[in-house]
């Protein structure tokens, strides 16, 4: 039995190992045993880098967050509050859910009350959000509520889509698109 080949084994590498396995197989798929293998170590050799699995999980949670941040941010970068910066945020949110289906998974966990790294991660993506849609007028609470409402759009549609839900033969870009503008109309009101 020839040796196991050393590799650069620390945090960053473990992340990007966890994040690619579960793109690949889905969130699920990473567990203690299933990263090792894919890493080529033992599983007590994460047990240096991270508090076990849901220190992974944990990890993969803010990584993803941070990863559907910079996602949003790239795509709102340069444009105008209101509609378009909300439809550019809408298909940046898409196309990352399409991209990483396991991450999109980490992204959306309920984080510990008590975590205010992942609650931190979280609140940027608000943020951002409420941003784009200021011109709209709306009080702070109402502002959450229509954050809220454009969560649940994109990722009912995302859910959707992700689960073969989607049967009829139109485009599921145009279905989304028509959706957000909808959306948009209801902020106008």
């Amino acid at each position: 039995m020839s040796p196991r080949p050393k590799i650069a084994l620390d945090k960053n590498t473990i992340m990007l190992a966890a994040a690619e396995l579960a793109n690949e197989n889905g969130s699920e798929y990473v567990t203690l045993a299933m990263l090792a293998k894919k890493l080529n170590i033992k599983p007590p050799s994460l047990y240096n880098h991270f508090d076990g699995l849901p220190g992974i999980k944990r990890e993969l949670a803010i990584y993803s967050l941070e990863k559907l941040y910079n996602s949003l941010a790239k795509e709102a970068q340069g444009k105008s509050q209101g509609d378009e910066a909300i439809m550019a945020l809408s298909q940046a949110y898409l196309t990352f859910a399409r991209k990483n289906p396991g991450l999109y998974d980490f992204a959306l966990s309920a984080p510990d009350p008590a975590d205010e790294f992942v609650h931190d991660a979280g609140r940027k993506i608000v943020g951002l959000v409420i941003s784009a849609i200021q011109p709209f007028g709306l009080k702070e609470e109402e502002a959450i509520h229509a954050v809220r409402g454009l969560r649940s759009l994109m990722h009912g549609f995302t859910s959707l889509e992700q689960k073969g839900g989607f049967g009829m033969p139109l485009d599921l870009d145009e279905s989304y698109q028509l959706a957000v503008e909808a959306f948009i109309k209801g902020l106008k009101k």
